[in-house]
């Protein structure tokens, strides 16, 4: 099993119908670590708000939260290290049945299925970690800088010869 660079797990039996809030924050070598799973040069700051409770007739962990992080990114023009900031919300559910129960379970559309609770813990810290990783810019670019293609040298059409040059020649002939 893999070891998450910042892991916050809370046990099950911490969470009730009525929702509880936390704030966590990686220490610097979190951060490093994170810098290094996510292939960044640094993450310089990272917090999340954290808010659990249960649902679904208290079979469903509804975790939602709030990430904010200072990073290093590569402007993907440039190469030049850019500084980016991240703040976003986002939601998740675990479930604490069975994947074979959990088909019963009413979710709605505009929610992923639940994810199984493991051990009875739900890791908030690796939750945030995993939506930090999908928050960070896939692309991104420093201030002014442009993608622009290197200059086209002309090329000449190449001209090929007529294949009815070679008749007009034999008709010369006659």
């Amino acid at each position: 099993m893999i070891t998450p660079e910042f892991s916050r797990p809370i046990a099950l039996d911490r969470i009730g119908l009525k929702e509880k809030s936390y704030e966590i924050e990686a220490d610097p070598a979190e951060c490093a670590a994170l810098a290094e799973r996510l292939g960044v040069p640094a993450v310089d700051h990272f917090t999340a708000t954290i808010r659990l409770r249960l649902t679904g007739g208290g079979k469903i962990v509804r975790l939602s939260g709030t990430i904010r992080a200072a990073l290093t990114q590569i402007c993907g023009v440039t190469l030049e290290p850019i500084s980016a900031d991240v703040a976003e919300d986002f939601t998740r559910l675990y479930t604490i049945e069975a994947a074979d129960e959990a088909a019963e379970v009413v979710i709605e559309i505009d929610e992923d299925a639940p994810d199984p609770i493991e051990d009875g813990h739900i890791d908030m810290g690796e939750a945030a970690a995993e939506h930090l990783a999908l928050a960070m810019d896939p692309f991104p670019r420093a201030p002014g800088a442009a993608f622009t293609s290197p200059p086209e040298e002309p090329v000449a059409p190449e001209v090929k010869p007529s294949p009815f040059a070679v008749l007009a020649s034999v008709a010369k002939k006659e």
